[in-house]
């Protein structure tokens, strides 16, 4: 499951931290990583994934 997470977190990276965490900080910081720059907001939507 976490590798179906991980890919989706590739394509849409605030949908990956939602799966994982719902509705949070988290999901609000990805938000805004993703929208100043797609990279940083795959890089922490990876990290959250692989954390738990």
């Amino acid at each position: 499951m976490d590798l179906i997470r991980i890919l989706v977190a590739i394509l849409l990276p605030p949908l990956g931290v939602f799966l994982q965490v719902g509705i949070g900080g988290a999901f609000w910081l990805n938000i805004l990583l993703t929208l100043l720059g797609y990279i940083p907001g795959i890089v922490h939507a990876v990290w959250i994934i692989a954390k738990r």
